[in-house]
């Protein structure tokens, strides 16, 4: 799963990468969390990449009243396909989530150690995700997204079972293009990421404060001298 993650690469150096024509000007992000506004990049009618600020969190068009639904932080890639909550984002509005690395944590409740999960070497990556345009009774709209998961990797796996889908730069296009690819072709390509694709560094537990977001929470653990 995904419930924290990091994008800590210059503006200008993530326009650059995944090529859309917008020029925003964000913030470093050291520790986001679910229900926080994140980059996306999507498609638009004319088939050019654009950026956009979403609300982590999906809310199908079908609800009602969002206090009362879950936070659809994640979706199974397995999964989405039959679930109503997904499966007409996953043909007709998929994305790219830009990162650099995202966190997990492992171990028994009240002792759960956090990790980082950083690309080796240091790179931007990019999670596929799904959106939807959410319309209060008011006639308000929010921009909501979900990252997918699936199977962890060797990595990953030694501290969850599973990790967010990293699509690899050449899957780019065709994840994008839901009217050119269909959702079975662009589901059918994705799966989990190569196994040394990251490295796990241990953190000191201050990331766990999710209100935490500045550099130094990235900090490795400092383990005591013997």
């Amino acid at each position: 799963m995904c419930s924290r993650y990091n994008l800590t690469s210059p503006p200008e150096a993530v326009r650059a990468y995944f090529g859309y024509a917008d020029t925003p000007n964000f913030p470093a992000r050291y520790n986001i969390a679910p229900t926080q506004g994140i980059p996306v990049v999507l498609l638009d009618e004319a088939g050019a990449r654009r950026f956009r600020l979403m609300r982590w969190g999906l809310l199908p068009g079908f609800v009602k009243d969002p206090k009362k639904f879950p936070t659809l932080i994640n979706a199974r890639s397995e999964e989405v396909l039959a679930k109503p909550s997904f499966r007409h984002a996953v043909r007709r509005r998929r994305c790219l989530i830009p990162a650099d690395g995202f966190y997990e944590w492992t171990g028994p409740k009240g002792k759960r150690r956090p990790f980082h999960l950083m690309p080796h070497p240091p790179r931007l990556i990019a999670f596929a995700g799904l959106y939807e345009r959410w319309q209060d009774p008011q006639g308000g709209e929010l921009d909501t997204v979900t990252i997918l998961t699936c199977a962890a990797n060797r990595t990953v796996a030694a501290l969850h079972d599973r990790m967010p889908v990293v699509l690899d730069p050449e899957q780019y296009e065709d994840w994008l293009d839901a009217k050119r690819v269909s959702a079975e072709e662009a589901l059918a390509m994705i799966g989990p990421a190569a196994d040394d694709l990251f490295e796990a560094v241990e953190l000191d537990p201050k990331i766990n404060d999710s209100r935490k977001d500045e550099p130094g929470i990235q900090e490795p653990l400092q383990l005591p001298l013997l």
